[in-house]
């Protein structure tokens, strides 16, 4: 590298130095985004930790059976309890209660809103997920078809717009939990007791798009 590149064995050293810790970054950030989204599913999803309505409930912080520790150790992984509490408090996805201590939860979906690194990794993924449809439709959609659609129109007036974000967010995440619950029954992690051959990952995803249309193309 350094013969190609004209730059010292040391300065090829620190730029490799460097990689490496961006590449452990990356992957740390990822893990810490699927543990933390799985505890959040697990809270929508998990009738242990739903109330009679079949929403999720305010959680002891730990010492009970079905307490915020419980939902960490069922939906999280190996990891502690605090350090998802404190990453969830963070992102403003829970409160704690002051009166009581209890963790509530207020958004149904996890976020990060902290490193840049995660929400990289995050677009990273979904781009590529979206992609790979994309290629595997033109080559074999025939045959095998993957479902890839989209709604669209172009003349709304602006007043629509924020009425249309928020019924699109809403439906779109009903629909996002309940295909949660039905692949949780059968993914081997959530569900050691379905049994099954291979490994396959599978999901749907649904993105919003918006577009201020230039007084040209408003013409055209």
């Amino acid at each position: 590298m350094a013969i190609l590149t004209g730059l010292t064995r040391k300065e090829i050293q620190r730029i490799s130095a460097l990689d490496q810790a961006r590449d452990a970054e990356g992957a740390e950030g990822a893990e810490r985004y699927n543990r933390a989204a799985r505890v959040v599913a697990g809270w929508v999803r998990d009738r242990e930790f739903n109330d009679p309505n079949g929403e999720p409930r305010a959680l002891s912080a730990e010492g009970r059976v079905d307490g915020f520790a419980e939902l960490v150790r069922l939906h999280g992984g190996d990891v502690p309890a605090r350090a998802v509490l404190d990453e969830l408090l963070r992102v403003g996805a829970v409160e704690r209660d002051p009166a009581d201590g209890r963790i509530r939860l207020l958004a149904r979906a996890y976020i990060p809103r902290t490193s840049d690194l995660d929400k990289l990794a995050i677009l990273g993924s979904d781009a590529s997920d979206l992609i790979d449809t994309i290629d595997h439709n033109m080559r074999h959609g025939e045959r095998d078809p993957r479902f890839q659609r989209k709604v669209m129109y172009d003349n709304l007036p602006i007043e629509a717009i924020p009425v249309f974000r928020e019924l699109s967010a809403a439906r779109a995440q009903a629909l996002l939990e309940k295909l949660d619950r039905w692949l949780s029954e059968h993914d081997r992690d959530a569900n050691p007791a379905h049994q099954g051959s291979g490994r396959v990952r599978a999901g749907l995803g649904i993105y919003y798009f918006e577009e201020n249309l230039s007084p040209a193309q408003e013409e055209s």
